[in-house]
């Protein structure tokens, strides 16, 4: 299995920050109903948040915080599950397809937890 790399996480929030703001586009844009729209809309907001927060990930790693790299992957796998669910059923995947969303979402919450926990732990710089 590769290693992620720095240059790994910011190509992947890179790329996850071009999509939100694409489906972002295409809620505003490429769709009337509003269930969709809302799936949409939800989705790249949520998606465009944690791609910023990969780089929060980076910056801490680079400052010695430790388990920077779960945090990422928590967050990317986050929002393939969360907002990936909400772009499916937007695009006419079955609404079952919601239950895999609050998953995502617990991705989100533990990789929020485990950036605080590490930040925290950084020495004091002056």
């Amino acid at each position: 299995m590769a290693t992620w790399t720095p240059r790994t996480w910011t190509g992947l929030a890179a790329l996850s920050g071009l999509s939100a703001v694409a489906l972002g586009a295409f809620a505003a844009h490429g769709v009337t109903a509003p269930k969709p729209v809302e799936w949409l809309h939800t989705g790249s907001l949520y998606q465009m948040t944690h791609a910023l927060a990969v780089f929060a990930a980076l910056a801490l790693h680079r400052a010695g915080a430790k388990g920077m790299g779960v945090v990422a992957g928590l967050f990317l796998g986050g929002t393939l599950l969360f907002s990936g669910s909400l772009y499916a059923m937007a695009l006419g995947a079955p609404r079952v397809l919601g239950a895999v969303t609050p998953l995502g979402g617990l991705a989100f919450l533990t990789g929020w937890a485990v950036l605080a926990w590490r930040a925290f732990t950084l020495p004091d710089q002056d």
